[in-house]
């Protein structure tokens, strides 16, 4: 009868062990994609400073689209990427809310308190204005 509960002790912590390490694979995961993207949104912000300083609006560049270069007008490569920079902007702050779950799942499934403080978000440009009218009064 002690070789019963010892086998169910023993697939209790397994399954225990195994929740913990697919909640913290979903964490590291979740911050892999943010840091790759990341990565591709400072590249874009180069090549927009790259196209505003470097170049003069008539001019065309090459533009990479798939593994074919075209010639693209500056202005409308400008558009392209800042359209980029939008959606990536979008899939970070998506992906950090997404991360804020997951890293509180984990600490759930250890037993350990929630993160305080870490849903907290900044203040937009409109909610900043209005507290800086209120103070001023």
């Amino acid at each position: 009868m002690g070789d019963t509960a010892m086998d169910t002790d023993s697939q209790r912590v397994l399954e225990y062990l195994t929740k913990v390490e697919e909640a913290a694979e979903d964490v590291l995961t979740t911050k892999q994609q943010i840091v790759d993207l990341d990565l591709k949104r400072n590249r874009n912000r180069e090549a927009l400073n790259a196209l505003r300083h470097d170049l003069s609006s008539s001019d065309k560049v090459k533009v990479c689209f798939g593994n074919i270069f075209i010639k693209f007008p500056v202005n409308k490569t400008t558009e392209m990427i800042q359209r980029d920079q939008e959606q990536l902007d979008k899939e970070i702050s998506d992906l950090r809310k997404e991360l804020k779950v997951k890293v509180n799942q984990l600490n759930d499934i250890q037993g350990k308190p929630e993160l305080r403080g870490y849903s907290l978000t900044s203040l937009s440009p409109d909610e900043l204005k209005a507290i800086n009218n209120l103070l001023k009064k």
